[in-house]
């Protein structure tokens, strides 16, 4: 006998938006399974059913958000040799103004999870590293595309700056959460992209 699966009735974008939203706020241990379930308009057994128990729906979210932030950071650095580096400059300016921006200090779910569960948690911990991993690798390449256009020294290594810009990046969120203020982050971004060695033309 043929089984056919029922169609779920419900939107999976919006559930999982929800959820996001709601650990997003509270956090993992600070968001009860009744509270994703308020959040969400479903109930209990229907969010078991579809994504099983908290922690494998807070990894569903977790995993989805960090896929989405990597594909924001590739179409802000993605791009034409000529104008590598005024990408660069406009996307770590960004940041710091984003993170100024957030009035609520709600920061990044991506710096959020892995700073409450990467130490008790191996898969946590091991998408937060390939999420930044993949963003260190597309500032590499916009570097190593800023160098070719001779715009950023040749003979510097792309790897290492990426790793620089990817702790001011990170660093600028945490002192965002803490209240520094816009003005403040966006003189940190500044700083950090005029260190970079740049080509006098």
């Amino acid at each position: 006998m043929l089984v056919v699966a029922r169609p779920r009735s419900f939107d999976e974008t919006r559930v999982l938006r929800a959820a996001r939203d709601r650990f997003w706020s509270s956090g993992y241990a600070g968001t009860s399974v009744d509270e994703v379930a308020a959040a969400t308009g479903l109930g209990k057994g229907s969010l078991y059913g579809a994504f099983g128990d908290k922690r494998s729906l807070f990894l569903r979210v977790f995993e989805d958000h960090s896929a989405d932030l990597v594909d924001s950071v590739r179409q802000a650095l993605e791009g034409p040799d000529a104008s590598a580096s005024e990408r660069l400059k406009a996307h770590v300016g960004a940041v710091a103004r984003a993170t100024g921006n957030d009035i609520t200090r709600r920061g990044c779910l991506v710096a959020k999870g892995t700073a409450e569960l990467s130490a008790d948690d191996p898969a946590v911990a091991a998408s937060a590293q390939r999420t930044f991993d993949a963003i260190e690798n597309l500032l590499a390449s916009c570097i190593e595309a800023a160098q070719r256009h001779r715009d950023i020294d040749p003979s510097a290594d792309p790897r290492q700056l990426a790793s620089l810009l990817l702790a001011v990046l990170r660093g600028m969120e945490a002192l965002g959460r803490a209240g520094k203020s816009k003005a403040g982050l966006i003189d940190i971004a500044n700083t950090a992209v005029g260190l970079l060695p740049w080509v006098a033309h």
